[in-house]
Formats: structure tokens, sequence, C-alpha cells
């Protein structure tokens, strides 16, 4: 190999460990390997220009953009409320035919945020039973179509990029129904040790909360055992914070002060309790906000606010809403309120002004899960014109032959004519993590072809592998890029796997089609833990999950879902 060979398999190490490291930060480290690339001049700007309009990846863009119409729209949270019903087993049929019926034409997770409260919400059967499931259904659904999710389009604009002509519509359908029915019967078994958690019994996750000690509080003076702090239902004090001192652990006899900050940890539900102390207040009550009619929100992937502490964020100013507490499962936080840096997939209590709902920034950064929802949605002939020309491209892409980009563009071109979708709307919810990975990945594959890299892999399984060892090295791309996609996200596994698996059927002189189809099929097979799916995630948070419980049902359905894609593939797609 030549040295700019080894110079970009070495970045290419760096960055798939940076990405096993900092999961959450995987729009830098690819951003940076893009800039390394050009800077070293392993690609020229032409080609980075090219990769960044790649018509597959445009696809992607546009029903991303699409679909942010339909989550403004009322339709699956209606046909939701009818999915449960007082026969458990009832209920979880619907719930995972829907789902996945559902996730193979839209974006899974906002299928999973429509349903999300009102599976919490019912008091017929335990969310616990249902949410875990639903989320694996969605992940399921959408290996049903091209657009069912985005690992499909990702691989799909690589092989364009190849100059291949890509995946059609269907292409995915028949493993895909095999994948639904088989982990299906799967789910439908393991959804019964899941655990059975009513709102009467729930053993809800520590949330962290925050309480300030006003002057002249008849509390000053008192220990914490006098204070009646010390054996609250459901609520732990864990530390004081006074100028720069923190007392922690506190002590029965510890003495309170005014201007003493409370931090204390707990069931989120007993927040009330603290308002009944004489002289506590309550963070979000400092802002003059009150926390008698709250909301909860879950923290995006792409929010502009995750890394940021609620100071840096600005967090009152931007949402007219103040955070009366934060759960985040599987992690202990500790420190004042204020400073706690926010996570995708953190659930925030929120104590929200009159212009909460107004804001045009929630959409971008949270999932509503109950109380005050935004007042843009669409109603009436819009709400009917987003679905049924939805339903027209779909119909236009998959039997009319029309490609995905133009109806895509057509569509999306409608949805702002009619005011369904505004210019605003689109510069907020632009996919810019989406874009700049796939870009930095197509990137990567010119530079494999640039150095010899690609060339090398591909003389290397000529001279190892050959025809004969073509299911091996299949297997081999499948469970690699399944393993990938535990560790990092799902879309950084499919842009890390693709270039190596295609050069591997070009040496070994195979079609590209069933490696590809690894790849994309693997990518979206994310059971065993909550982090490498945005709907895991979601779900982890609001059905209060542990992480045994991903292990203990995902593991079977992993298996399963493995198991039948290395059976169907070489089938339906020959070597």
């Amino acid at each position: 190999m030549t040295i700019p060979a080894f110079g970009l398999l070495a970045l290419m190490l760096l960055l798939v460990a940076s990405l096993i490291r900092w999961p959450e930060r995987a729009v830098r480290a690819f951003g940076v390997a893009m800039v390394l690339l050009l800077l070293t001049g392993l690609i020229d700007a032409t080609t980075l220009l090219q990769s960044a309009s790649n018509p597959g990846l445009a696809s992607l863009v546009l029903l991303l953009l699409i679909a942010v119409a339909l989550e403004k729209t009322s339709v699956l949270r209606r046909l939701s409320r009818w999915l449960i019903s007082r026969s458990a087993k009832g209920s979880l049929t619907r719930v995972l035919g829907f789902s996945a019926l559902s996730s193979s034409m839209l974006n899974n997770t906002a299928v999973v945020a429509a349903m999300l409260s009102t599976i919490q919400a019912n008091t017929r059967q335990p969310a616990s039973k249902l949410l875990l499931p639903m989320s694996y259904a969605a992940i399921l659904g959408g290996t049903l179509t091209l657009i069912g999710t985005s690992t499909n389009l990702i691989v799909h604009s690589m092989l364009l990029d190849r100059g291949h002509a890509g995946f059609a519509f269907f292409d995915f359908t028949l493993i895909g129904l095999a994948l639904v029915l088989a982990c299906g019967l799967v789910l439908f078994i393991m959804a019964s040790w899941l655990p059975a958690l009513t709102p009467a019994k729930q053993a809800a996750p520590a949330s962290l909360l925050e309480a300030h000690l006003l002057a002249g509080s008849p509390l000053a003076g008192k220990t914490v055992e006098q204070a009646g702090l010390r054996h609250l239902e459901d609520l732990f004090l864990l530390e004081i914070v006074r100028a720069q001192e923190r007392i922690c652990p506190v002590a029965p006899h510890d003495v309170l002060a005014d201007g003493d900050r409370l931090i204390f940890s707990g069931d989120v539900r007993q927040v009330q309790r603290l308002t009944q102390f004489a002289g506590l207040e309550l963070y979000a009550e400092r802002t003059g906000l009150s926390a008698d009619a709250m909301t909860e929100v879950m923290v995006k992937q792409e929010a502009a606010i995750v890394g940021d502490t609620l100071k840096r964020a600005d967090f009152r100013a931007r949402f007219d809403a103040a955070v009366v507490a934060i759960r985040r499962d599987g992690v202990a936080l500790q420190g004042r309120l204020g400073e706690v840096e926010l996570k995708a997939g953190d659930v925030l209590l929120l104590a929200t002004g009159p212009d909460f709902s107004r804001r045009q920034n929630l959409s971008r950064n949270f999932f509503v899960i109950s109380g005050v929802r935004p007042h843009s949605v669409l109603s009436g002939w819009r709400e009917q014109l987003a679905w049924w020309g939805f339903a027209a491209m779909v119909a236009a892409t998959a039997l009319l032959g029309i490609p995905l980009f133009t109806a895509a563009f057509i569509l999306l071109a409608v949805l702002l004519l009619s005011g369904c979708l505004s210019a605003a709307e689109l510069k907020r919810r632009f996919p810019v993590e989406i874009w700049l990975i796939v870009t930095a990945a197509l990137c990567l594959a010119s530079a494999l072809s640039g150095t010899g890299l690609a060339s090398s892999i591909s003389e290397l399984a000529a001279q190892h592998l050959g025809q004969g060892s073509a299911w091996l090295a299949f297997a081999g791309v499948l469970l690699l890029t399944y393993a990938l996609t535990e560790l990092i996200t799902n879309n950084a596994a499919a842009a890390l796997m693709f270039p190596v698996a295609y050069n591997l059927a070009l040496g070994m002189g195979i079609d590209v089609m069933p490696m590809a189809m690894a790849v994309a099929f693997a990518a979206s097979a994310s059971f065993i833990t909550p982090y490498g799916y945005q709907t895991n995630l979601m779900v982890f948070n609001v059905g209060c999950y542990r992480l045994r419980h991903f292990v203990l049902t995902g593991l079977p359905v992993a298996v399963t879902y493995l198991l039948v894609c290395l059976l169907l593939i070489p089938q339906l797609f020959p070597f």
C-alpha cells in the first residue's frame, strides 16, 4: 500500500475509535475527518461538492423535511388511541402491527413519538409491557421499504455514488416482512417477561431536582431532621450547596441556612411536596414560572441544546419555560440543576410560560410527552393535503417509476406553497447531522479509491476469499455492521461499513447487492442497548426501563433478526 493509503487507514481506524468512545459526537468526528481529507489532499473540493449533492442524499434530506409536515398532523395520535383495549394480547398485537406498518412509510422516530403519550397515559394496560415492543416493532417496520429508515437511504445514496442504480422501492419488502413476522412473534412472547409497572406502584427512576431556601425562611437555623426534609417519601436530599461549599452526604444534624440550594434525587411525581415547605422555592419558580401545571418533554438527538447546561443554553429565554427536574436513566446526576449538561434522551419536567406553545424551536429540540403542545399543527384541508400528497409521492415512486428525488421535491414545493410548511421551519429542521455524516462517508469512499486502499481491500479479498467464501464474507459484513450499530449510531455504522463491503464484493467478483443489503439491514438492527437507536432511547427514559430489560428482550430478537437475514438475503439477492 502507498503512504496515502496507510494514512487513510489510520484516519478510518481513529474515526471508528472516536465513534465508539464518544458516540454522541458522531457529527463532530465525521466533520473533522472530512476536513482532514481535504487538508491532506486525499480529496479535492470538487469531490466534496459532488458528495454533498449526491442524489440519494438529497432525496433523504427531502424526505426528512417532508416528515416535518406529517409530524404536525394529528392522524397518528388519533389512530393510536384505538390501540389499547382490555385485552393485553390484543393491545400488544395492535401496537406491534401499527408501529411496524406506520414505520414502513414514515420516520419511525415520529411514529414512536405519536404513540408514546397515548400508551403512557392509558389505564388499561401497563405501559412498560408495550413501549419497548413498540420501539422494536418500529425498527422492524423500517426495513419494509426503501424510505422506511434513513439507513436504507444512506446505503442507496452510496450505491448511486458508485454508479449503480440503487435500490428499488420494494427491494426490502420480502425480507422485511419475514423479519416483522419472525421477530414480532419473539417480541410477543418476550413481552410477558417485561415488568408490569402500573402508575400506582411504578418505581420511577430518580430525577434531579433543585430548591432554594429563601431569606427569612422558617427552615433556616433548623437541622435537616427538624425541618422535615430527612424522611420525605420518594425524595432524598443529596447535597446542600452553600456559596462555594458543598455538603455531601447530608447528615440529619446539618443545619440549614438562608440561601442554601438543596439538591434532591427521587420520584419527580413528588415534586409538589417540596412546595409545601414555607420558604422553599423550586428552581423553576425562581424564574417567575409556576410549577402547578407542568409539561414533560424529551430532548431530541438533533437538539441544539445537547451538550449545553441550562445556563449556557439560556433555557428560560429560549423556550419561555424553566426546568423543574431532569431525569436520565442509568446515570446518577449530581450538582446543581443549572450545571447539568443536557444529553439526548433526557426527560425534562418544565414549568411553562404563556408563550411556550408558540415558540418555533420546540419541535427542533423536544418531543412533547405530556402537557402543553405546540400550536403549529395542521388541520382541515392542509392536513389532508399533507397525507394525500405523501401517498401520491409513494405511489409515483413505487408504481410509476418516477425518481424519488423528483417526487419528493415536487411534494415539498407543494407543502411550502400551501402553507403546510414554512421556510423558517425548513431552516430549523434541516437535518445537518445526517447530511454531514453521509457527505463525509461519501468523501471517505472516494478517498478509498483515490489512494488505492479500495484496490488493496479488493486484492486481499480476491487472494484469500474468492467466490467460494462469498457467504462467509457476507456473514462477516452483516455481523460486523450489527456490532458497530450497537456501539455507535445506525447511520454512522452504515456509512462506515458500506465502502468496505462494496470493495470486498468487487475483489471477490460477486454482486454488490447482497453486501449492500447486509449493511442496510444490519445497520437497522439495534435491540440490545438503548443507545444505538433513537426510538430505544425514547422509551428507555419514558418507560422506566433498565439496561437489563433491553438485553433480556432484545437478545432473542437480535438473534432471530440476524438468522433471517443470513438465510434470506443470499436467496433473494444471489452472489
